[in-house]
């Protein structure tokens, strides 16, 4: 193939503050941004996207079957993240096209950083504390009561790249005693640093904090409902950096409301972008961040820089690394 089209998909951040990626990119072929609605259908898909062989993808919008069947000649979608939840790799292995990932490891340290920074701030209560100040009402310190987390036990729903190094944090940035539900927990990892392995329930009964770093799949699909919350021995705390709809929003608000959780730290929605009509934002006990985890200088240089090399190496004619299969999906 002598020409190359460049579609960038959905994504407020590529190439914004690394300008070289942008340049790489061009010496290959033409470079476009494009901005779908979150739930655009394949076709319409496949039809704004005409001409493009190559995308580089944010979390959204969802390639599907009916997109694959309706694309033109497309060589690479090259994720811009670690998830391709979005993406029916079945159906982009049956035309051709090649998924690539970001490795786990770029995103590790900064997502697993900022579930905790978002935890911190919403039990500390940082943001209406500050809000105070600004009213200068500097007295009224004595009511932004928060709690401590140095010793508290901690549940960690997935324990994989990303809960691994939650987990890490808690252990010993807390000297706390963490419990760890995830069927495939690395167990040596887990004795080395004396990280416990729990069924669900165990974890609901005995958790202060709990952290959310699951993949979205068939098996955790709102892991946290109605049953689950009923399930809480003592009210908690929830910091959720993965993916929104492994909480039942509508459970979540209800087990605030009957005092089971104490509130919510959250950087991912079922549905983005999310609008103020929402009932988390605004909520006093529900911290909302627009899906920033990822957005460290270095971490954004690497997920960068890793497409880059995918949709170079694919135009040189090689095989990129971190390639997604449907073998890979769990059921």
């Amino acid at each position: 193939m002598s020409e190359y089209h460049i579609a960038v998909v959905n994504s407020s951040s590529f190439g914004q503050w690394f300008p070289t990626h942008m340049e790489r990119l061009r010496k290959i072929g033409p470079v476009k941004h494009f901005r779908f609605d979150n739930h655009v259908d394949g076709k319409t898909l496949a039809k704004a996207l005409h001409g493009y062989n190559i995308i580089i993808s944010s979390v959204t919008p969802f390639f599907t079957k009916e997109f694959f069947e309706e694309k033109d000649e497309l060589l690479i979608i090259s994720r811009h993240g670690i998830g391709f939840n979005n993406i029916d790799l079945e159906a982009a292995e049956e035309h051709g096209t090649m998924v690539t990932i970001v490795p786990p490891l770029v995103e590790r340290d900064a997502v697993a950083e900022n579930a905790v920074t978002n935890l911190l701030t919403l039990i500390r209560q940082t943001l209406p504390a500050q809000e105070k100040v600004k009213d200068d009402a500097w007295a009224s310190r004595a009511s932004f009561m928060g709690h401590n987390l140095t010793g508290k036990t901690f549940g960690v729903i997935g324990c994989g790249n990303i809960g691994s190094r939650v987990a890490e944090i808690f252990k010993y940035g807390f000297n706390g005693r963490v419990l760890a539900c995830d069927p495939k927990l690395n167990l040596e990892w887990a004795k080395k640093h004396g990280i416990e392995q729990v069924e669900l329930e165990q974890l609901l009964a005995e958790a202060d904090i709990i952290s959310m770093n699951a993949s979205l799949n068939d098996t955790s699909y709102h892991i946290l409902n109605e049953e689950a919350f009923d399930k809480l021995a003592k009210p908690v705390y929830i910091t959720n950096t993965a993916r929104g709809a492994l909480i039942d929003e509508e459970a979540l608000l209800v087990a605030i409301d009957q005092g089971k959780v104490l509130g919510l730290a959250t950087d991912v929605m079922t549905e983005e972008p999310a609008f103020s009509s929402h009932p988390y934002i605004g909520h006093e006990k529900i911290l909302v961040t627009p899906h920033t985890s990822a957005y460290t200088f270095e971490c954004l240089e690497g997920m960068g820089d890793k497409c880059v090399t995918d949709v170079e190496t694919v135009v040189a004619g090689g095989q990129p690394q971190n390639q997604v299969k449907a073998k890979d999906v769990v059921k």
